[in-house]
């Protein structure tokens, strides 16, 4: 059996008509950003059907959901959380069976079970109960059969360690009382250990009867070595003077009960290394939760909800334990329900075992549920590395072509008084023009059912190069053909939050060298060029001055031929820009003019911001930013 589908009502975040979430039956990922309600998915579940290790939780006035800007007397009094299990072999139906809902046809026989928790608040009291049937109005569910529901639990920013040490109702005993190794409490061979280890210790501390002697300094030796009878006898006395004549208290010394529960409470989990770290503990802390729910004799539900999972590891030890994690999953039935805040994870976890968490909804990245491909899964398992994952915890993206962009678009948010990350944006340097595999992610199947509220931008190039005629005249494309090919970049693109935001006619740096910025662009070239051609010298003094003379005797030139501004960008971008026997590096001429505009911008930053907002032919790109920051809507 496996949790199928989760309801919450009126929970926390998730108020009225709520949260209506279908689980996968192995690996689950809950990713989002702060606050987007992660733990409380995790937290219904824990209400609902408790833990093993008997977490203590209880409900509080705030967990009853306040419609945000609603006065406190608006506070709901009802919580009802759902939990819909399905998948039951016979063997676990047979624990359910006055609960469970039966259907039958003529080839096979399936059970649902539905577990409904539900909570009142009423003169500042709360009050629960868990029923359960195959409808609404279930009836109550005994210990027996809530026990046999109960999840394993690993908390964020756990102490593996303190978990681990051997104390009352230690995790690890509750771990291995419950394993079929300790079936047998009453003969079990660690009892019988420690029975002969307690013999062996009391006799250390027994008083020994001496041999006859006359030599006092012999008694008086043989007193000095029975060091351990001696604090017994010393003990006892104390207590036969502290007790009464009717129970007079007696002492003896042991390592721990005989009985199994008291010996395993004694237990230590430690590893072999002398002094392991954090992240060491938390893969044996793990590694042990996982021991019960692998038995193939264990009848319990096999869930583990496992909270920031990276807690305390690096890279390449979530990625190992990530992939055992799936791979033990598949093997053993066991449900993983996990949240993370780890880009590196994010981008190894098969996309579809992945849920969006945002706002008060949440969006399955199964296929059924988005406008993803077949193709588009396999592309991104190849290619969604942990830069590009940060698009599942981002608040907007902007989606770009290549480096040029995505080094140039921070510069102009910073400069525009849009920082990116203070606006919790990405910029998503996707290579090429692939823009459809990562923005169908946020694209749903039944938008009807709601869309993920996360703007994004794609910024892409127009591609309708000018050309020369034969009389060395600049032909610049039709109002037609941009239109027309304008039209098709937003047919393709354009859904639900999704937008476009093209080039006006061929690519950014053709913008650049069109804009009010022309100067500038011709500058970052010629740096690059100098840069590129050196692997130990960068930009001296001599080398700008050069630069700036190059500018000068350039433009000279253009004015010379008469050429129009459309003409000089023309020559900029295609004949020193992408000159083929002398190609320039694009990142290296974003990199340059980056830096040019940020020491603009140090000199005279409103100047530079109101030449920026004031050009059209960057217009598009502060729209792009814009939309992005749920600043404004901008449609292209």
């Amino acid at each position: 059996m496996y949790l199928s589908e989760l309801y919450i009502k009126n929970f926390r975040k998730y108020g009225n008509p709520g949260l209506n979430l279908k689980f996968n039956q192995h690996l689950n990922v809950l990713v989002g950003e702060n606050d987007s309600g992660k733990s409380t998915i995790v937290d219904a579940i824990k209400f609902a059907l408790s833990t093993h290790n008997n977490d203590y939780v209880r409900l509080d006035t705030e967990d009853f959901h306040l419609t945000k800007g609603a006065r406190e007397e608006e506070r709901a009094t009802e919580i009802e959380i759902i939990c819909v299990f399905k998948g039951f072999s016979v063997d676990e139906a047979k624990n359910f069976l006055e609960w469970l809902k039966i259907e039958k046809d003529e080839e096979t026989t399936t059970y649902s079970l539905k577990v409904i928790f539900s909570a009142k608040r009423k003169n500042k009291k709360i009050y629960y109960d868990v029923t359960a049937g195959g409808t609404n109005t279930g009836k109550y569910l005994n210990g027996e059969a809530r026990n046999l529901l109960k999840t394993t639990y690993l908390k964020p920013l756990r102490d593996a360690e303190i978990e681990m040490t051997s104390r009352r109702n230690s995790r690890l005993s509750q771990v291995l009382i419950n394993h079929s190794a300790f079936e047998n409490e009453e003969e079990h061979e660690l009892v019988n250990a420690i029975q002969d280890a307690n013999a062996r210790i009391m006799d250390y501390f027994i008083e020994k009867e001496k041999e006859e002697t006359e030599d006092e300094t012999v008694k008086d030796d043989f007193t000095k070595e029975n060091t351990g009878a001696q604090i017994l006898k010393d003990i006892n006395e104390y207590l036969e003077n502290f007790s009464s004549n009717r129970n007079i208290l007696k002492s003896r010394f042991n390592i721990s009960d005989i009985k199994l529960k008291s010996i395993l409470e004694r237990l230590q989990l430690n590893l072999e290394d002398t002094k392991p770290g954090l992240g060491s503990h938390n893969i044996l802390f793990i590694a042990t939760e996982l021991l019960s729910l692998q038995q193939k004799e264990y009848e319990g539900l096999k869930l583990a909800l496992i909270e920031e999972i990276e807690a305390h590891l690096h890279t390449q030890a979530q990625m190992r334990l990530i992939e055992f994690l799936q791979k033990r999953s598949d093997e053993s039935d066991i449900q993983i329900i996990l949240t993370t805040h780890s880009t590196s994870l994010a981008s190894k976890i098969p996309l579809e075992t992945m849920f969006i968490c945002q706002d008060d909804k949440v969006f399955s990245l199964n296929p059924n549920q988005t406008r993803l491909l077949k193709g588009d899964y396999l592309f991104l398992e190849r290619f969604l590395d942990s830069t590009k994952a940060d698009l599942f915890f981002a608040q907007g993206v902007i989606m770009v072509e290549g480096d040029a962009e995505n080094i140039l678009i921070p510069t102009i948010a910073k400069i525009i008084g849009i920082p990116l990350s203070k606006n919790g944006i990405t910029v998503l340097n996707v290579g090429s023009t692939a823009f459809l595999r990562y923005s169908r992610i946020f694209i749903r199947a039944n938008p009807e059912h709601g869309t993920i509220n996360i703007p994004v931008s794609c910024v892409t190039d127009l591609d309708v190069k000018p050309l020369i005629d034969e009389k060395d005249n600049l032909i610049s494309p039709s109002p037609g053909q941009i239109e027309e090919k304008r039209n098709l970049i937003t047919t393709r693109l354009n859904s639900q939050n999704v937008k476009a935001f093209i080039s006006p006619i061929w690519t950014l740096e053709h913008d650049f060298a069109r804009s009010s910025f022309q100067e500038d662009l011709l500058k970052a070239v010629l740096w690059a060029k100098k840069i590129q051609n050196s692997d130990t010298i960068g930009l001296t003094v001599n080398k700008k001055e050069q630069v700036e003379e190059d500018i000068t005797k350039y433009i000279q030139s253009c004015r010379i031929k008469n050429y129009s501004t459309e003409r000089i960008a023309y020559e900029i971008y295609e004949n020193i820009v992408t000159k083929k026997n002398d190609k320039v590096s694009k990142a290296i001429i974003a990199q340059c003019l980056s830096d040019i505009l940020l020491e603009k911008f140090k000199d005279n930053p409103d100047s530079i911001k109101t030449q920026i907002l004031s050009d059209p032919m960057l217009e598009y790109i502060i729209n792009a930013i814009k939309y992005a920051a749920g600043i404004s809507e901008v449609t292209e």
